[in-house]
């Protein structure tokens, strides 16, 4: 007898609660025929920043232009020095190296795989020692839990940095007082598809409360363009987003909150039932958590047998990420703090993601939770 296979993310459910509207909101933009920063866009810009607290937003056309476009703001150069995990997805590096800049690779939390602030500290000192030219740090909110901004901004201004939040998984969640949006001199975002608050393609958005910082990215965001498109003021991109995309984030946004309170029911369900079993993930005090992943540990050697045995019984999962960055070819000529990142190369061989989405109901996530408990008893 064939076993059905449940989805990791659940995006059929999305639309079932909210297509009607989404395809209303295209329709309109159809017929208006504005697709290239259409009144859409605005609104929904002014809805995010109303969502988030933020001063300023400005929508790009995916997230990893989001993360590079703040670096060319500040003039990122060769021979300058931006700080960030390893143990993370490449855009968050990549767009230091487009800028002939250097990424320096640090250690992540075994807790939280957020940044690890002893090891920031042990990465500038050593950068300087170098003689490069430490200028900002890229903070990763990995897996929707924001990273420990007190100590990062702390350690940043001590050493006169600037603080980017790389918040592709973690819109929507607080730290402490604040919601992520408002953190750091920007906050940079993804709307891919699988995030908590995604499109029908890429997108993405930049926040920040500078208004001369926003006023450089909105030029960027058109190829540089100074009092018009054909004033060309500084060297740009073409980082519109589609008003198309607008049109859908302005549905799911109305949605966002209420899935970011399911997804936390789901996530407090995992942990009570799992606990026992595998480390599950820990949260700081007082920080909330987006959920863009539920991420538990394995043994290294059983990850690869628990995985077959969950796809048999038709439960997926997903192994975020299975190399750190500075393991990568691409990556591995760049510096790295210490001797290696010891704690960034074992989670690769652990961590191990269920399914996770605001539409996962109690007997769904048994049939998860039932099958994982039986594999690692089985192994």
């Amino acid at each position: 007898m064939s076993v059905s296979s449940l989805p990791f993310i659940d995006l059929n459910a999305q639309r079932a609660r909210i297509g009607t509207a989404i395809d209303a909101g295209l329709l309109r933009v159809a017929a208006h025929g504005q697709y290239i920063l259409g009144p859409e866009v605005k609104a929904l810009e002014a809805d995010l920043n109303a969502f988030c607290g933020a001063k300023h937003c400005i929508s790009v056309a995916n997230g990893t232009e989001a993360l590079a476009m703040p670096l060319m703001a500040k003039g990122l150069k060769p021979g300058d020095a931006v700080f960030c995990p390893s143990f993370t997805f490449a855009a968050t590096a990549e767009v230091v190296a487009w800028l002939g800049a250097i990424p320096v690779f640090v250690d992540v939390h075994p807790d939280t795989f957020n940044i690890n602030v002893d090891s920031l500290a042990s990465g500038i000192r050593e950068a300087k020692a170098k003689g490069l030219h430490p200028k900002a740090i890229i903070a990763v909110d990995l897996f929707g839990q924001p990273a420990d901004y007190d100590a990062i901004e702390a350690l940043a201004v001590e050493h006169g940095l600037w603080v980017m939040s790389d918040a592709a998984q973690s819109f929507g969640a607080t730290y402490r007082t604040r919601k992520v949006g408002t953190i750091g001199l920007v906050t940079a975002t993804s709307f891919f598809p699988s995030k908590p608050l995604g499109c029908y393609g890429d997108g993405g958005a930049i926040f920040t409360d500078d208004d001369e910082m926003a006023a450089t990215l909105r030029s960027l965001r058109v190829h540089g363009q100074g009092s018009d498109k054909y004033d060309n003021v500084r060297i740009g991109l073409n980082a519109r987003l589609d008003t198309m995309q607008a049109a859908v984030l302005i549905e799911k946004l109305k949605i966002l909150a209420d899935e970011i309170d399911a997804r936390e029911r789901v996530a407090q369900r995992y942990s009570s039932m799992l606990h026992d079993v595998v480390p599950v993930p820990h949260l700081l005090p007082d920080i909330s958590s987006a959920w863009a992943q539920y991420t538990v540990l394995v043994p290294a050697a059983k990850r690869a047998l628990i995985i077959a045995r969950l796809k048999e019984q038709g439960v997926p999962t997903m192994v975020y990420y299975p190399k750190p960055l500075h393991r990568q070819t691409a990556y591995r000529d760049f510096p790295v703090v210490g001797n290696g990142l010891p704690v960034s190369e074992r989670l690769a061989d652990e961590v191990l993601s269920l399914p996770m989405h605001p539409y996962l109901d109690d007997a769904t996530q048994d049939r998860i939770v039932s099958t994982f408990r039986q594999a690692l008893k089985d192994l």
